[in-house]
């Protein structure tokens, strides 16, 4: 059964920066992509950063040059380095895991997900 943890979020000022955590386990090698996703308060669910087993990385327009994504293969964990965060920023940010080949920022895209660590960036 395939588990995703995701820690690290918080209360960080404007500017600040954060790292999210994403911890996996009961992955096969069948996983092709992982991606961070978010959703604000009465806000629908949007792709942050992709990022393909080649390491091939996406991200979408609003955190571009200030957000990255990488991997630790040796913890199985995924990382979100989220830097100069802005109050916009606020949201529950979940990981997720596509077992098909390419990347997106599209819900249906991906097959597993976490159950979301908060992060709040205050004015």
């Amino acid at each position: 059964q395939v588990q995703l943890v995701e820690s690290g979020g918080g209360l960080v000022q404007a500017g600040g920066s954060l790292r999210l955590s994403c911890a996996a386990s009961g992955l096969t090698s069948d996983w092709r992509a992982v991606a961070w996703f978010r959703q604000g308060p009465g806000k629908t669910r949007e792709g942050v950063s992709c990022l393909t087993i080649t390491n091939y990385s996406l991200h979408a327009d609003s955190v571009k040059g200030r957000f990255t994504i990488s991997r630790d293969n040796a913890k199985n964990t995924v990382y979100l380095h989220m830097n100069s965060l802005k109050p916009e920023d606020t949201s529950v940010y979940y990981c997720a895991v596509r077992t098909r080949p390419n990347c997106g920022l599209a819900t249906g895209w991906f097959d597993y997900w976490g159950q979301g660590t908060q992060v709040t960036v205050s004015s």
